[in-house]
């Protein structure tokens, strides 16, 4: 499977992407910068986490201004999979890839720790290599994690299985409303994820809890 890493400026988790992506399939990832206008043919397309542009204006909102953003968007509604993680599920969110705002967490303070997630839905590609309702580990670190959406967004969200992960075990780090960590869009296949799978993928991290997302993805069966 082929992949891309999208580079913009604040980004500083797009090294732990692309080693993320090259252990685990053992190819490295294609980079694409912001002023690019075109990807190349790829299977799955990451957004890392960061602080794109400083966060200014709102976190995400200059990142999914970017013509390579337009890039994105072309190839997700091909079918192109796509996963954001942290600031690149703020910028999925700003690009109206994804429904819904992530807001200030409920403490106004950085939070940087680990958490308990649980599969909240085992049928996406994301998380098919999960079972349903299982419980595992994955770090976090953000400031603008509050995920919200109005009711009717929810219902249709938790109606449709569109909630792939949720905060468990009372771990919820931000005040996401119905502890929601993780969201698909309605085809499935674009994925935004606070919690950093990335970072917890072999033993020298403390853990291999995310990798299973990253193998259901490249077709590395369980």
């Amino acid at each position: 499977m082929k992949s891309a890493v999208v580079q913009l400026p604040g980004l500083n988790r797009d090294r732990d992407m692309i080693a993320a992506l090259t252990k685990i399939s053992g190819h490295a990832p294609v980079t694409v910068w912001q002023t690019d206008t075109d990807i190349p043919d790829v299977d799955l397309i990451a957004i890392p986490g960061g602080f794109s542009y400083g966060d200014y204006l709102r976190c995400g909102a200059i990142a999914a201004r970017m013509p390579v953003m337009r890039a994105v968007a072309e190839k997700a509604a091909r079918g192109v999979m796509v996963i954001g993680v942290c600031n690149g599920f703020q910028i999925l969110l700003e690009a109206g890839l994804l429904p819904g705002a992530l807001m200030r967490n409920a403490s106004l303070k950085f939070v940087c720790r680990e958490v308990r997630l649980e599969i909240a839905n085992a049928n996406t590609a994301f998380t098919r290599n999960y079972a349903q309702g299982q419980i595992i580990r994955c770090p976090v670190a953000h400031h603008d994690g509050n995920y919200f959406a109005d009711p009717e967004t929810l219902r249709r969200l938790e109606g449709s299985g569109q909630v792939a992960f949720r905060y468990a075990g009372g771990t919820n780090p931000n005040g996401s409303v119905n502890d929601i960590a993780g969201i698909v869009n309605a085809p499935g296949n674009v994925l935004g994820l606070m919690p950093h799978p990335e970072n917890l993928i072999e033993t020298a991290h403390g853990g291999d809890d995310g990798r299973a997302l990253f193998e259901g993805l490249l077709g590395i069966a369980a």
